[in-house]
């Protein structure tokens, strides 16, 4: 019978991953239970169990009186006879261990203890498999769609089911049974039925592990992912930074003929994906980040989180995007508020024209595109870059900036 005990303790702690202590433990409570239902106490009970043999011993701790007159209560007294019987220098008072026979014990008792020891034994699955998927927290992983409930999909990782939510995934998308994905874990609960876990398909951080599994150089922290800013199913900008001057961080991201971006845009299905070099001059990012149009020149302001671009008036749909994607993925990307025009609209539109950046006395940038020396180290523009000129009135400042427009257009 121990021999049978322990290969059962030993399968459960192999399948399960459930401890043989924490179930010697469950046995232990399950005794002094039937103990407790069979004798109606149990304070005195003790039982101690051999964790290589399984041998078990159940005792009652006595106080031993004079004589069988004198027990009040047998499951805590014994008389000085029979404690002699058991521990021959027995004496009043002494505490002496009366062994039970837990044969003894009736159907309900057993059943009782029974109870607690499967009791036990869900509890410790419940805890390993939350402890399991705790740890797996804000990863992701990979599992099998099983089935859809209501608007909902349940996903198999194994030893534990994971729930899809509708909001949760790409509407574009049309997963069935059988079907292996790769899903972000971004919340395990832990309920009385077993650990709830909510996964997903439209975070961003799904894309971000993605790239830190097929990356070596990300995964290694030579690249890092400085910003992500997602429309599920559809598109995706990425904005990259090397710790290495020697590595390409987006060279290293697309690897070589795209095979490593290609196999992220694979598991996403099809979502598009723009990789950006990213930079602390709030200037060079914004135009990073429009990408793949050209931009003419930014001007960025920290304080307000705004900036305004001008582009090539062949270049303003395609800065803008298709519904306006492109521009709204750059502003969540870089936290900034965008305002684009084309070269032919910035020259009646008040904060788009050189001259709206005259100071007092006159001075203003004296290059008509973008060039990142016109911000200063924190990316905001810098006095220092204007060239001083002297004006007798407005009308001579604005035929200075016509002249200089001119030479930036040829």
């Amino acid at each position: 019978m121990n021999k049978e005990l322990l290969e059962a303790l030993d399968a459960l702690e192999k399948e399960k991953e459930i401890s043989k202590e924490s179930i010697f433990e469950a046995i232990e409570n399950s005794l002094i239970q039937a103990c407790k239902n069979h004798f109606g106490k149990a304070d005195n009970t003790k039982v101690t169990i051999d964790r290589e043999t399984a041998d078990y011993r159940v005792y009652a701790e006595k106080t031993v009186v004079e004589s069988r007159d004198d027990v009040e209560d047998p499951v805590l007294e014994i008389a000085l006879a029979d404690a002699k019987l058991i521990k021959e220098d027995a004496q009043v008072g002494d505490i002496v261990e009366v062994d039970i026979n837990s044969k003894e014990f009736g159907r309900i008792a057993a059943t009782n203890a029974k109870n607690v020891i499967l009791q036990k034994i869900r509890e410790e699955e419940r805890a390993v498999q939350f402890n399991q998927f705790h740890e797996k927290e804000r990863d992701i992983v990979t599992g099998i769609v099983q089935r859809y409930v209501g608007r909902n999909i349940s996903i198999d990782l194994g030893k534990a089911d994971a729930l899809l939510s509708e909001n949760e995934q790409v509407k574009s998308e049309h997963l069935r049974p059988t079907d292996r994905v790769k899903v972000y874990i971004y919340e395990v609960k832990d309920t009385t039925k077993g650990p709830k876990i909510l996964v997903s398909r439209t975070h961003p951080e799904l894309v971000k592990k993605l790239f830190e599994s097929e990356v070596t150089e990300v995964r290694d922290g030579t690249v890092e992912i400085k910003a992500i800013a997602r429309e599920a199913g559809s598109r995706t900008k990425i904005a990259v930074w090397s710790n290495n001057p020697d590595v390409d961080p987006v060279g290293a991201c697309v690897g070589m003929n795209g095979s490593r971006v290609n196999a992220i845009v694979d598991e996403l299905r099809g979502e598009k994906i723009d990789i950006i070099c990213w930079d602390e001059n709030p200037g060079i990012l914004i135009e990073n980040a429009l990408s793949p149009a050209k931009v003419v020149f930014v001007i960025a302001d920290g304080d307000e989180k705004t900036a305004k671009v001008v582009v090539p008036d062949t270049q303003l749909s395609l800065a803008i995007g298709k519904e306006g994607q492109n521009a709204r993925l750059a502003a969540r990307l870089t936290g900034f508020k965008i305002d684009i025009k084309s070269e032919t609209q910035a020259k009646d539109a008040p904060g788009f024209r050189l001259e709206d950046y005259y100071d007092d006395e006159g001075e203003y940038y004296e290059e008509g595109e973008y060039d990142e020396s016109m911000y200063d180290e924190e990316g905001y523009l810098n006095p220092d870059d204007f060239e001083e000129v002297e004006v007798e009135d407005d009308a001579e400042a604005q035929e200075e900036y016509l002249e200089v427009e001119e030479d930036t257009e040829d």
